[in-house]
């Protein structure tokens, strides 16, 4: 959510005024001049939107002025000689000002004198039905044209003589519009309901009218989209007609209507409008054969005020208005249709689509509220029909809605609770799954809103039967529920039963933990809220059941993993009921032929079993238990042992299918392990170890990772107590060492991993072996096999882990601890991959290599402060502190971050590490003041201090070789602050001849380090470019004793690109070697070096060198003679450089270049033998390729 989206959230509902009023006049008044032009039209219309769109929540604070500002606009819009733009400009504010309000609101504003009938039929006459972009125009015309249709005048009497009638006009309108697939169907359907309801237009106009309909109704073609379009006008027209008429007056007519209506077989369309529209005119329909009445058995709901209910208990609240016995006793006839229009409403409660459903349903609530108690009951049953499994899941959503109309109504009378309570239970957990989804949660989400209905219909008394499993199965869904929307729902639910009945157990306590934010985020509502829940003993063993019967063989993965982790977390509120029943249900499961069951029960046997390891060292009475094995029992122990061998007879890891499994099954092995049953089967550890095996040669990183704890745990436990402890080493560890040389890099990152994770007593005589494994494969693989990068990420973490668990000393054995020989190593390969710039199809892949090579650095700097910081030799220090520098002015957000962590961290380390260079520089540069809080991520943040290291002779290299990379790289922001931060350092030590030379020799130093490394040298150019553009080197123009670092330099560049044909280094370069013209001492070598590049074979890099040349004769005033500046000029600025195959004309220009700036015409090198037989060998061999090609048909 973004600050704008704060904004709103915090000031809803907060205005006492309305604020804007005169900003909303004078847009209305500017609106004649604002609509002249296109874009002033389109900033006053979306300024004027969003000023009403912020009352949206309050729109009463602008009902003052509504009035003011119609009348406005109509002045505007109906004034004489006004321009068509600004009429429709005005229509479309009317319209917004409708939808912001409601149009059966601000039609009552508008203006309803006699004369402004036919007005508003000329407007509406005038205008093209066609036309896209007028369609507000219309759509208020017809808007206020319904208004004034009923005038209590009669319409003949306006009649002229010569013109045809008005009644005819209004109808003939009416039928166009209602045929028009816009908003002004919408409109045309009100205008004609409401003309036909007078009584004098009843008389003469109704029957016609409706004919017209019928004959619509009967001869539309489905598969055209005009038919289908005004049938859609006509359907909506008749349900406004149905609505607002006198029952009386339409009765006669409804029988032939809905006999039309079924004709047409609607249900069966594909288009949802139309299914809308049958269910909103068959129930007006419905309403219309039976009369208005309040059945009098209607269930008549107790006090409504939240006061009240709390302040009154639940035994005083019993109203007389509960009673069944309380039927009106009379008897009235059904008509026949009533049956056939319920019929036609239940089977739109399973429509697929849910506006026909919602419509549907209503329709049953308004129907039902004026039938005998007897037929209502049966339309209750009807609907518990829609809750069997063999239907789908929109009848069951239909079906939800439809109750909780029927129960918001009172005609859900409290007898049928007992048979409507269970059903709702049923769909809180609804969930059908369909392939790799499911379908359910609008069902689920349905049921709620049935609750939150149940809340407000029923007096506490009725309730309190079901009141336990109705907050259960709302608790349950609040909490557990996969959809957010469903969690929040139960919660809104849960809320409003809480406030309202007053009788729902802990109902405020678990409001305060299970709100509508708690409930948001998914893994807060298992693992936090679940377990505030479960203090409650009403609600232990519900949680506990759900997860395990409807959650742990859920088809979705990632909630499998939640609901084992929430059932790990549950377990210590019901310790006995999970030992005795949970945990021996979940073993049987382990090897089902349902995968998603198979894979939930397995988890769920893992995390229950380290659950009750912790609950019997650490019970709720304090009490410890001596075992495992005594709380479990020897029945349940030998079948958890069984568990692996099971599976892996089963063969339950293998394919697609079988993945979910391993993570699961590595981590029942570790938890085993963890808990201590390991050593009770000794027979099964090679089971568990061949496992453990396969898995760490895995594809996936987070199931090598998984195989790598569950052998640490295995190890710690088992191995490193075992009496075959030196067996057990030269076993595991030879084999994982050999294969660190692996042609495979996944065998190479999953054997790392476990070097990594092995215990001390596994490492001891073997420490050497496996530090020197580890930093040959990062060595030789940065070598021979650039692209495993992955590898050397893990042989990295893994020489980290050892460090930590060895410890570093000076004076120890190589076998028993880190020592020198051995940190030697581990620095070795920090620095190398601190170096790592591999880049494949990914991007840079090496960034991972570089980041935990810091971490490295860092942590073995501060385990030998904190144990021997003798250890630390000067050079090893000196260059680690370089490369934190260095990686800390790269472009890379992440891996900046991760050298200033590292960099701070040893800086600021107490006890201090040795041999820092510049320390207390350092500690000034980077202060804690300065430091604190600060997010490395964004540029603005580092660069400001790190440019301070340019000054520090130790620091100035790998600062520049970091800097160069941010400055010269690609991102807006970056390249900003980073070059805005050098500039600004550069500018403070112009002024000092050491400093800029300190600088300057450090530019030089990459150079040569960074020979043809495209990484840096690119970067580099740029920066100097920039540089020398902003004047930093001036102090060296009229100095003759630089010319050795401008020679350099400029030798330096010449030499970077000669036989390149890399595009960006060539352009690069050009900027470069027209900012060194500024220099006397160096403008005859680079203007020699221009004129071979404006004659490149790259048309791109022509065009640029001549017009970076043309600028920069331009500028500086004394590079070219005057008597010669204006030929130059015209040379460089008239040919067409880039011009393609016409290389001899442009060498000619170039060559009267070099005469007027009289160097030497450049000479075409002649090509050796070697290169003529080498070009010709090239040759043939795309002529045999071409010749292939052709004979192949191709």
């Amino acid at each position: 959510m973004d600050e704008h989206e704060d904004e709103c959230v915090t000031c809803g509902s907060a205005f006492d005024h309305f604020a804007e009023s005169e900003e909303l006049f004078s847009l209305i008044d500017a609106l004649p001049l604002s609509s002249k032009d296109l874009s002033t039209r389109e900033t006053s219309q979306e300024r004027f939107v969003a000023i009403i769109d912020k009352y949206q929540e309050q729109p009463h604070l602008i009902d003052p002025y509504l009035g003011s500002f119609i009348n406005k606009l109509f002045t505007i819009a109906l004034s004489q000689g006004v321009q068509s733009v600004v009429m429709h400009e005005a229509f479309k504010y009317l319209h917004r000002l409708s939808k912001f309000r409601g149009p059966k609101f601000i039609v009552r504003k508008f203006s309803h004198e006699v004369t402004d009938l036919h007005l508003a039929l000329a407007l509406l006459q005038q205008q093209n039905k066609d036309d896209r972009e007028t369609w507000e125009t219309r759509y208020v015309l017809l808007l206020w044209l319904s208004f004034l249709v009923i005038i209590p005048f009669d319409l003949n009497l306006m009649d002229g003589t010569s013109q045809k009638r008005t009644v005819d006009c209004i109808l003939e309108l009416a039928e166009v519009y209602l045929q028009v697939f816009d908003k002004s169907q919408d409109a045309a359907a009100q205008l004609v309901a409401k003309f036909m309801c007078r009584p004098d237009i009843q008389k003469t106009r109704l029957k016609p009218f409706l004919d017209w309909a019928l004959e619509v109704m009967t001869s539309t073609d489905k598969k055209s989209l005009e038919s289908v379009n005004r049938l859609c006008g006509v359907l909506l027209a008749l349900s406004s007609l149905f609505k607002l008429a006198k029952r009386e007056e339409v009765v006669e007519h409804a029988p032939v209507v809905l006999k039309a209506l079924s004709a047409c077989c609607l249900a069966d369309s594909s288009n949802t409008l139309l299914r809308k529209l049958n269910m909103k005119l068959a129930q007006r329909l419905g309403l219309t054969c039976l009369k208005v009445r309040l059945a009098s058995w209607r269930y008549q709901r107790g006090k409504r005020s939240l006061e009240e209910t709390l302040a009154t208990t639940s035994d005083d609240q019993h109203c007389a208005g509960t009673q069944e016995t309380l039927c009106d006793g009379e008897e009235f006839g059904v008509p026949e249709e009533t049956e056939v229009i319920i019929g036609l409403l239940l089977t739109g409660l399973a429509d697929k689509d849910t506006v026909v459903r919602w419509s549907a349903a209503k329709g049953i609530g308004r129907i039902t509220g004026r039938l005998h108690k007897d037929l209502a009951d049966e339309v209750v049953g009807s609907l518990l029909e829609c809750f069997s499994f063999r239907e789908t899941d929109t009848s069951w959503h239909g079906g939800c809605l439809a109750l909780a109309e029927l129960g918001r109504r009172g005609l859900l009378l409290p007898g049928r609770l007992k048979d409507v309570v269970p059903v709702v239970l049923k769909a809180l957990v609804y969930d059908e799954r369909r392939g790799s989804y499911s379908v359910g949660s609008n069902v689920r989400d349905a049921a709620c809103y049935l609750c939150w209905a149940f809340a407000r219909a029923y007096d506490p008394v009725e309730l309190k039967p079901y009141v336990q499993s109705l907050a259960t199965g709302l608790v349950v869904t609040a909490v557990f529920d996969r959809e957010v929307n469903c969690r929040r729902a139960a919660s809104a639910a849960f809320q409003e039963n809480v406030g309202r009945q007053g009788t729902f157990p802990h109902g405020i306590d678990i409001l305060t933990a299970a709100d509508y934010f708690a409930v948001g985020v998914r893994s807060n509502a298992y693992l936090q809220v679940s377990c505030h829940v479960a203090q409650y003993p009403e609600y232990t063993w519900p949680l506990i059941q759900h997860l395990v019967m409807h959650k742990l063989p859920h088809w979705d993965s990632s909630l499998r993993q939640l609901a084992s982790k929430a059932l790990h977390s549950l377990t210590r509120y019901a310790p006995s009921v999970m030992r005795n029943e949970v945990l021996p249900a979940l073993i049987s499961q382990v090897t089902s032929p349902d995968p998603c069951l198979r894979h939930g029960s397995l988890l769920g046997v893992a995390e229950t079993m380290h659950a009750l390891y912790e609950c019997a060292f650490s019970p709720p009475n304090g009490e410890g238990v001596v075992s495992l094995q005594d709380c479990l029992g020897q029945g349940t122990i030998n079948s958890l042992l069984d568990v692996v061998p099971r599976l892996v007879a089963a063969n339950v890891f293998r394919g697609a299918i079988g993945e979910p499994m391993r993570p699961a099954a590595l981590l029942f092995i570790e938890n085993m392990s963890l808990c201590g049953l390991v050593a009770l089967a000794p027979d099964k550890i090679d089971v568990w170890q061949s496992v453990i095996d396969e898995n760490l040669s895995h594809t996936q990183d987070s199931i090598r990772e998984a195989a790598a704890q569950a052998l640490g745990q295995l190890s710690s436990k088992y191995y490193s107590t075992s009496r075959m402890l030196s067996e057990i080493q030269d076993k595991l560890i030879n084999r994982y060492v050999d294969q660190l040389n692996s042609p495979f890099h996944i065998a190479r990152m999953g054997c790392a991993a476990a070097l990594g994770v092995l215990p001390r007593e596994l490492l001891l005589r073997k420490l050497e072996q496996v530090v020197q494994g580890l930093s040959s494969s990062i060595l030789n693989s940065q070598k021979c096999e650039p692209k495993f990068a992955e590898a050397r990420r893990s042989a990295i973490a893994a020489l980290i882990s050892l460090c930590r668990t060895v410890g570093v000393a000076s004076n120890g054995s190589p076998d028993q601890t880190m020592c020198p020989l051995n940190l030697s190593r581990v620095f070795q390969s920090s620095f190398a991959g601190v170096k790592d710039y591999t880049t494949d199809s990914r991007g840079d892949i090496g960034r991972s290599v570089r980041e935990v090579s810091m971490l490295a650095i860092g942590q073995v700097f501060i385990l030998a402060a904190n144990s021997d910081p003798s250890v630390l030799r000067p050079d090893w220090v000196q260059e680690a502190m370089g490369s934190l520098v260095q990686q800390s002015n790269e472009k890379i957000d992440s891996t900046r971050v991760v050298a200033f962590d590292q960099l701070l961290a040893v800086i600021h380390h107490q006890p201090e590490i040795p041999h820092i260079p510049c320390h207390k520089e350092l500690k000034e540069i980077y202060s804690c003041s300065a430091t604190s809080g600060t997010d490395w991520r964004q540029p603005h943040n580092s660069y400001h201090l790190s440019v301070k290291l340019l000054g520090l002779k130790e620091y100035c290299y790998p600062t520049l070789v970091g800097l160069v990379t941010s400055v010269g790289g690609l991102t807006e922001s970056l390249v900003r602050h980073s070059s805005q931060a050098l500039l600004g350092h550069m500018k403070s030590v112009c002024s000092s001849i050491e400093g800029l030379a300190l600088f300057s020799d450090a530019v030089l130093s990459v150079f040569r380090d960074y020979k043809k490394v495209t990484r840096v040298t690119i970067p580099l150019l740029k920066t100097l470019d920039f540089l020398l553009s902003s004047a930093v080197y001036d102090v060296y123009v009229n100095h003759s004793e630089h010319q050795p670092f401008l020679t350099s330099l400029f030798e330096a560049v010449r030499e970077e690109i000669t036989s390149s044909q890399d595009v960006v280094k060539l352009l690069a370069s050009v900027s470069v070697f027209c900012g060194l013209l500024q220099f006397p001492s160096i403008q005859k070598s680079a203007l020699n070096q221009l004129m071979l590049l404006v004659c490149s074979p790259l048309p791109k890099v022509r065009k640029t060198t001549a017009d970076q040349l043309y600028i920069t004769v331009v500028t500086y005033d004394d590079i070219i003679p005057d008597n010669v500046k204006d030929d130059v000029i015209a040379l460089l600025s008239e040919t067409t450089w880039d011009a393609i195959g016409d290389m001899g004309s442009l060498q000619g220009k170039r060559n009267e270049l070099c005469q007027l700036l009289c160097l030497p015409v450049p000479r075409v090198k002649e090509r050796s033998a070697a290169d003529t037989q080498k070009k010709t060998l090239a040759r043939d061999e795309l002529a045999s390729y071409k010749d292939l090609v052709e004979r192949a048909g191709y």
